[in-house]
């Protein structure tokens, strides 16, 4: 099978650098990367200066493009946002998402462009969300999975538990055509094998062989009418792992196997400029001394109660001999969820820089110093995926992709209804 790629929501190329790293031979046909919010549009021009100016490079709203134009690809990647999945029935009965709800537009292109593999990453909240109705939101995808004739498997994974030297959780999502050769070795009887041996996440991220006997697995078929009735009423406690096949969902909680810590030490750079510094400001210290500490503060809420708000103390320093703590978009900035090290040179307090931000998700030294701001460098770091996480999922789609037939795109491929799959069954 031609290893073909469509990136969407492509940031600075996280997907495409651990694809690159795993292979050379994987040839990126489409991109798409646009940040609604800002009229400069950096990180796109920082994908550009790395992978080149091409007509298929695209920074463009993907609601507003024609998804029959994008070229046929053999695997859909993206890192998408978490949002309100909810769905709701038109005057007409029809089925509509919420607009400006990205999911849909990847949906858009499920159905026009028929992509026998799909990878997807997403904050690990997707499993719980909404709150009010638990995995809801993951359930609508699932379906849609399901309505579009693909099988799937998901596993929340930390990047430090994997030898990674950030403790980053993110929920990957690959999803398989039920007409490949990768569907038709897995046993749809009997899905916790599928996990356990014969899924796609196993080789390159073992788990123990037991399950967490807190957290019983679930086994449940989806009977539904359509999607505005799963919306409303689908409710399951999603687990760190799962399958789907044929509509029947399988999940369970699992522990990954032992691996070797790599530290936040292995990152830091030495001879630091003295910009990043935070000791030389004593009221700068003190507030960085009181948002890292344990507070308890009175607030009031919009509807008069009155509450105590309480949080305890994060380490400050952060320890330098741990993996660090997840890296957020607003990195640096004077807040509560930054990093602070002691440097072991200079023994000084200091943030870390724009280079350690890139090495704790593996890419390479200034990656992102292509003309960006250096604030909207720490932003792009703490929006993007740990590369090496891909590199290892590269690996495993190499192999699945040399078993498969040229099946990258079928004109007529129609998956059975999934209406017409249950009554079969009943």
């Amino acid at each position: 099978m031609n290893k073909t790629v469509c990136e969407l929501f492509a940031g600075v190329g996280g997907f495409r650098l651990g694809l690159n790293k795993s292979s050379n031979n994987w040839n990126f046909v489409w991109a798409n990367q646009w940040e609604p919010s800002r009229k400069t549009q950096h990180a796109f021009d920082c994908y550009i200066n790395h992978f080149g100016e091409s007509e298929n490079h695209v920074n463009q709203d993907i609601a507003t493009i024609d998804k029959s134009t994008i070229p046929n690809h053999s695997l859909l990647v993206g890192g998408f946002p978490c949002q309100d999945y909810s769905v709701a029935r038109t005057q007409a009965k029809g089925i509509e998402g919420i607009k400006g709800v990205l999911w849909w537009q990847i949906r858009d292109i499920l159905e026009s462009k028929k992509p026998p593999f799909v990878l997807l990453e997403n904050v690990d909240r997707l499993l719980k969300s909404p709150a009010k109705q638990r995995g809801r939101d993951f359930g609508v995808i699932l379906a849609c999975f399901n309505d579009l004739g693909y099988s799937v498997e998901w596993r929340v994974i930390n990047a430090a538990e994997y030898g990674f030297p950030q403790r980053r959780r993110r929920v990957f999502i690959f999803a398989f055509r039920n007409d490949t050769n990768f569907f038709q070795h897995l046993d749809e009887n009997n899905l916790k094998d599928c996990i356990h041996n014969k899924g796609f996440f196993q080789n390159e991220f073992p788990i123990e062989r037991h399950f967490d006997t807190k957290h019983k697995p679930s086994q449940i078929q989806m009977n539904y009418i359509d999607l505005a009735d799963i919306s409303d009423n689908f409710k399951l406690d999603f687990r760190n792992t799962g399958t789907m096949i044929n509509g029947t969902i399988y999940t369970e909680e699992t522990k990954p196997t032992k691996h070797t810590d790599v530290s936040l030490s292995s990152i830091l750079e030495t001879n630091v400029d003295e910009q990043y510094y935070i000791d030389n400001n004593v009221e700068k210290l003190k507030k960085w001394k009181y948002l890292k500490g344990s507070k308890k503060i009175e607030r009031t809420s919009k509807a008069g109660h009155t509450y105590t708000f309480s949080e305890g103390p994060l380490s400050f320093p952060d320890p330098i001999e741990k993996p660090a703590r997840t890296m957020l978009t607003s990195e640096s900035s004077i807040n509560r969820s930054s990093h602070v090290v002691k440097d072991p040179t200079t023994n000084r307090l200091r943030i870390i820089t724009p280079i350690e931000a890139e090495r704790l998700n593996g890419f390479d030294d200034n990656w992102t110093n292509t003309g960006m701001t250096q604030k909207f460098r720490y932003f792009c770091m703490g929006n993007a995926l740990v590369v090496g996480l891909v590199e290892k999922m590269g690996k495993s789609l190499s192999n699945i992709f040399e078993k498969e037939a040229n099946i990258e795109h079928i004109e007529n491929y129609k998956p059975i209804a999934y209406a017409a799959i249950t009554a079969e069954r009943k």
